[in-house]
């Protein structure tokens, strides 16, 4: 009689496959959601307000941990207040020049920066909304110094859209934040790339993921929640703009950022846009629609 092998050690080595399987897939994760910096020569092959004929400063102000942060501050001969923008997770402050030039245009001053480790700040691993909220209140304080008196908007695309959500809740002095693309919650949203790229069930790779982020950088993107902040804001307004489409961050999330928020609150929706693509699928429209947000709210909340 032949003996059957013993399964035992099959048990065991198909257990610390799927160990090492999950934890290398938790890593992959984790590098994407707070990536090294790298930089090459084409990172300063970019545009400029100099391209669109606006006039700006190159411009430079300290982090709360001592980091330098570089960005462009656009002035207004007469403004009607002050617009600071805020890129994602892995963009640029050139990136927020179409509709940057649109605001100045329609008579605001602007502070466009990059945050931390992106642009021509100084390199820091990036986060996901943690430290970069630490940065937005540093750029506030340089558009408070620069423009006394006037006004503030935050206006923010995807991770930058969340950041200023966030940011908002604690800066009083905001009087209207526009978010493009924010998701409403970490977990949620790290949950949802991983089911779009991995044939896992993202609870498992989301939980190790945000214990190597905490591990390597000192923060957890599971505790990142602009959907508990928004309702903060009241009264002062918020638009929430989202592309039907949106493949990175569903609409599912701004449909539950507008649900948590308190009055005034705008949602637009535009169908067959995907991340970050309203501006793109109408850009008349949606700088409209941005600087009519900013020219009914800025000058009249208190």
């Amino acid at each position: 009689m032949l003996r059957q092998p013993p399964l035992l050690p099959f048990a065991i080595g198909g257990a610390l496959g799927t160990l090492v399987g999950v934890l290398g897939a938790a890593w992959y994760v984790s590098v994407r959601v707070s990536p090294e910096p790298r930089r090459t020569i084409y990172d300063g092959y970019t545009f400029t307000p100099w391209e669109l004929g606006l006039p700006y400063e190159a411009v430079s102000f300290p982090s709360a941990d001592g980091l330098r942060l570089s960005g462009w501050w656009l002035p207004h001969a007469d403004p009607r207040g002050v617009i600071v923008g805020c890129h994602g997770h892995t963009g640029r402050k050139d990136e927020l020049l179409g509709i940057g030039a649109a605001c100045w245009r329609a008579g605001y001053s602007l502070l466009l920066f990059d945050f931390r480790g992106r642009g021509d700040s100084d390199p820091w691993p990036q986060t996901l909304v943690s430290r970069e909220v630490d940065d937005l209140h540093a750029a506030l304080a340089y558009a408070r110094d620069r423009a006394a008196g006037l006004r503030i908007g935050l206006l923010g695309y995807s991770m930058g859209a969340a950041v200023a959500l966030l940011a908002a809740a604690d800066a009083p002095d905001v009087a209207a934040v526009v978010a493009d693309s924010s998701f409403s919650a970490g977990r949620e949203v790290v949950a949802d790339a991983v089911r779009s790229v991995l044939p896992l069930p993202p609870e498992v790779l989301v939980l190790a993921a945000d214990e190597l982020v905490h591990l390597r950088h000192g923060y957890r993107f599971s505790r990142v929640r602009p959907v508990d902040a928004i309702a903060r804001l009241t009264p002062r307004p918020v638009l929430l703009i989202h592309g039907a489409a949106d493949h990175v961050v569903p609409v599912t999330h701004a449909q539950r950022l507008y649900a948590a928020a308190g009055e005034p609150r705008e949602l637009w929706i535009v169908d067959g846009a995907d991340h970050c693509g309203a501006y793109f699928a109408d850009r008349v429209t949606y700088c409209r629609r941005v600087t009519g947000f900013f020219d009914q709210y800025l000058g009249s909340i208190a």
